[in-house]
């Protein structure tokens, strides 16, 4: 009988006690032919994750040419045999959101001319996630994107944390959304002194169900921010709330639609006990810091005396290192699904947690056909 993978994922493993069964077995399983693994960025500091992927396979990373032509335009070539394998893209995603997009595509469809079996993207932060709803008459370009992927020829994707879990359903094809609160917690068990002495915090309504699981896993109180202050994606039109074109129609006497009451947010406030506490604020995303900030000052004001942001993925854009390293944040720790070298060289409070492990582990259970459900114990939806 096959020895099972050993994954506790009660706890994360850091780097530096991974344990040796799952070293054995990924060691073992990359020695098996039959499989690929590329990288589809042009630039070097988005390939680092791809290189410890790859060491951990114990498998080299595929040979091809990224690059950009004088003119924009993106050119991809495929430079060793895939016909008949399974091949795994992995993309990160830096600040040209469009141009890694392209690379991702023309890669895939490279690949799929080359008669590769299978084409596996890896892509740890899914682009355009946020815009996976209708905005007044705009778009779900999310729905766009999850098409044009299928088109050019990928048939599974291994994706960290959707901003909407519900994307997965833009799919054809298998989606498996793996989840980083386990190494966040181990981060918060190992690194964070007197957490015992900590609140989870939902800097919004909306992040409170992320915030409760989070809570409960520690054993810890849990406090949501509510107010004014805050801004969600719920308190953006939408076409529903569009009023009707008016035209030359016949209206009926005497029929009136209820006249909507306008939405009024509540002052400030913050449901739960922060005095004299560490506060964590858990969220998906880190992008525009201002309403972080903002949390932080809250936080500040009702008695916490440090305040930590633990987020999946850091894209930390604009000038969110000079607001971090300003503002009354301790301390801000993402994931490395996203390249941010550049803003922690900005700003000394950016910590990183790598998640190249999990990542590592689900290309060898897809290539092999194992079982994804090991990777999702101790995991609940709300995550």
């Amino acid at each position: 009988m096959p020895r099972k993978l050993l994954l506790p994922y009660k706890s994360v493993f850091s780097h530096s006690r991974v344990p040796r069964g799952l070293h054995d077995s990924l060691a073992m399983n990359a020695a098996r032919s039959g499989y690929r693994v590329f990288s589809a960025n042009s630039t070097s500091a988005c390939t680092e994750l791809a290189k410890k992927i790859t060491e951990r396979l114990g498998a080299e990373l595929g040979k091809s040419v990224v690059y950009q032509e004088t003119n924009g335009e993106t050119r991809v070539e495929i430079k060793e045999s895939v016909r008949g394998q399974d091949v795994f893209i992995i993309q990160t995603i830096p600040r040209d959101v469009n141009t890694a997009v392209m690379e991702l595509l023309i890669m895939a469809y490279a690949l799929k001319t080359s008669c590769a079996k299978n084409i596996i993207g890896v892509i740890p932060y899914f682009p355009y996630s946020k815009q996976s709803k209708m905005r007044k008459r705009g778009s779900i370009v999310c729905k766009l994107l999850a098409s044009m992927l299928a088109k050019a020829g990928l048939s599974h994707i291994i994706t960290m944390d959707l901003h909407q879990k519900e994307i997965q359903g833009f799919f054809s094809f298998p989606v498996d959304n793996l989840r980083a609160s386990p190494f966040l917690l181990q981060y918060i068990q190992e690194e964070i002194p007197d957490y015992r002495n900590a609140v989870i915090v939902a800097k919004s309504p909306d992040a409170a169900k992320r915030a409760q699981s989070y809570a409960e896993r520690l054993r810890l109180g849990l406090a949501v921010i509510h107010g004014e202050a805050q801004c969600t994606e719920q308190d953006m039109d939408d076409g529903r709330h569009s009023p009707p074109t008016v035209k030359n129609t016949t209206v009926h006497t005497g029929l009136e639609l209820p006249l909507m009451m306008a939405k009024e947010k509540p002052p400030i406030t913050v449901v739960g006990d922060v005095g004299g506490r560490i506060a964590i604020i858990v969220d998906d995303i880190i992008d525009d810091v201002e309403s972080f900030v903002a949390a932080a000052e809250i936080l500040k004001e009702r008695g916490a005396y440090k305040i930590f942001i633990m987020a999946t993925h850091g894209l930390l854009s604009a000038d969110a290192p000079r607001l971090i390293e300003e503002s009354s944040i301790d301390e801000v720790v993402v994931t490395n699904t996203v390249p941010h070298e550049v803003q922690k060289l900005q700003c000394p409070k950016i910590k990183t947690v790598d998640i190249s492990l999990i990542l590592s582990e689900a290309i060898r259970r897809i290539h092999n056909g194992e079982s994804m459900a090991y990777l999702f114990r101790n995991i609940t939806v709300d995550d």
